[in-house]
């Protein structure tokens, strides 16, 4: 059997940009390395689908020993099924020069039944197509498909005791979506195969395509010409205002016309930079500064998710607290006092510990400074609700939040380092230089996030005991961060 020309995922990258197609097939060495979040996503979709097969157990398994192999998976397939095998996982098919490979198979009293696995929560109409393409090459190679489904989390699901897969997956038809883009397949497929025989790189430019409906893995190549800071920078300004803006030759601030479409706040950002200004409303900055209420604490939550939930009254993704940090200045000027909390990863849920310690460490009284409040304050009420014993403690919590982020969001203090972000990895650098993120093992909250549901999951190689160290050291710095950010904010007023 010849080697296939596209497979479903090449095919799908293909109808979103035909230049990723072929520099996927041609030149690979201008891929973008995968992040550690994107292995993560990959690492869950994969454990997700090999879960679904329970819902179908005693099925064969015809996964190729190497990713190479898939002409091998495409006759064992065949085998199985002459055999009369019933339900078949990772079930490849070839036909036309396209590679399919499907989750589950399965025959029963009316026929054979597709069902493709997502780790998603709902059905895009990528999914669909992704579908038709399975649908395609299943049907075209002998198999009367009498349906086809898409298997996806049902984040409704609360966990209680062990997994129950009927109800943590939800099964949809999409066999009428599929048969109406079906006519269209191939075509498609001969369109691409015809890229794949150019002997230069198409010539495709930036468009709203390369993030839809995937971010594509050659954005470094493609957008090498575009500036660290550009238009495409300017805050809350919708992808299409941008690409129009680039097709009309406008790419740096200093090339924005006076009637671009842009509101104040973006006037701001783009007058800021090219100017050099700093904007400081102090008014607004002194009453938000004299309405604090001492002691003060500073304090940051982390948290983790995981498609199937790990504790029981969690559901799938919903976000889990597992640290915190709480700096705690007692008077202005006074002597910073620092508490932490860090869940362990023995399989007991993290967030009763969590719960009783921030309620001891809050205290009684004082304002409790958060960055973006909407935050915090939507973990705290989760809290409350799976665990009502606590919500009395907890509702008095809330109710002396505040949220540092606001003199930043409403730009009553802004600097053309912030870059038309108000979120706190800009604001620091911009406030106190002096600090920065950069020397931490974990500097960002979605590695910290990923690596600690890895490590909780048991899926973690590395060295706990220091993992556990960054950890702690980025939560302490965000809440380090906070307090440095006020004293910039009074130091305006004085």
């Amino acid at each position: 059997m010849s080697k296939h020309v596209l497979s479903k995922s090449t095919f799908i990258k293909g109808m979103q940009c035909h230049k990723a197609l072929y520099l996927n097939k041609y030149h690979k060495e201008l891929r973008e390395e995968i992040s550690e979040q994107q292995e993560a996503i990959f690492a869950q979709g994969t454990s997700v689908g090999e879960l679904a097969q329970q819902l179908f157990p005693g099925g064969v398994d015809c996964t190729p020993e190497s990713y190479f192999d898939f002409q091998k998976a495409v006759i064992r397939t065949q085998e199985e099924i002459a055999k009369g095998t019933k339900i078949i996982y990772e079930a490849a098919f070839q036909y036309n020069g396209v590679l399919a490979a499907l989750d589950i198979l399965v025959k029963d009293k009316t026929g054979w039944k597709a069902y493709e696995v997502k780790s998603s929560t709902s059905v895009t109409e990528t999914y669909h197509l992704d579908a038709t393409i399975q649908y395609y090459t299943i049907t075209n190679s002998g198999i009367d498909l009498k349906d086809i489904f898409i298997v996806h989390i049902n984040n409704e699901y609360q966990k209680d005791g062990p997994i129950d897969v009927k109800q943590l997956f939800h099964f949809e038809s999409v066999q009428n979506e599929v048969l109406e883009i079906l006519p269209s397949i191939p075509a498609q497929v001969a369109e691409l195969k015809k890229v794949l025989l150019q002997k230069e790189i198409p010539q495709v430019d930036i468009g709203p395509h390369c993030s839809n409906p995937y971010g594509c893995d050659f954005a470094g190549h493609c957008w090498k010409h575009i500036p660290d800071y550009s238009i495409f920078n300017i805050s809350r300004l919708t992808g299409d205002k941008k690409f129009e803006l680039y097709n009309n030759g406008i790419i740096n601030f200093i090339d924005i016309p006076d009637d671009a479409p842009l509101n104040d706040n973006q006037w701001m950002q783009v007058n800021s930079e090219l100017n050099n200004e700093t904007i400081i409303d102090k008014a607004n900055i002194k009453e938000f500064v004299r309405d604090l209420n001492y002691p003060l604490y500073f304090m940051d939550f982390e948290t983790f998710s995981t498609a199937v939930p790990i504790f029981d009254k969690s559901r799938p993704y919903q976000q889990l607290v597992f640290q915190y940090s709480l700096h705690v200045l007692p008077k202005e000027n006074g002597k910073l006092i620092h508490k932490e909390y860090l869940a362990e990863t023995n399989g007991i849920d993290p967030r009763i510990n969590f719960i009783e310690q921030l309620i001891a460490d809050c205290g009684n009284k004082g304002d409790i400074l958060v960055y973006n409040i909407g935050f915090e304050r939507g973990k705290l009420n989760e809290l409350a609700e799976v665990f009502p014993q606590y919500s009395l403690s907890i509702e008095k919590i809330t109710e002396r939040m505040k949220d540092l982020m606001l003199p930043f969001q409403k730009r009553w203090y802004y600097t053309p380092q912030m870059k038309g972000s108000y979120s706190i990895k800009k604001v620091l650098p911009a406030l106190v230089p002096e600090l920065s993120y950069d020397n931490l093992n974990i500097s960002e909250g979605g590695t910290a996030s990923n690596t600690f549901a890895a490590m909780v999951s048991g899926n973690f190689e590395g060295n706990a005991e220091q993992t556990r160290k960054d950890l702690l050291a980025y939560c302490k710095l965000d809440t380090f961060a906070m307090v440095k950010i006020i004293e910039r904010l009074i130091q305006t007023t004085k």
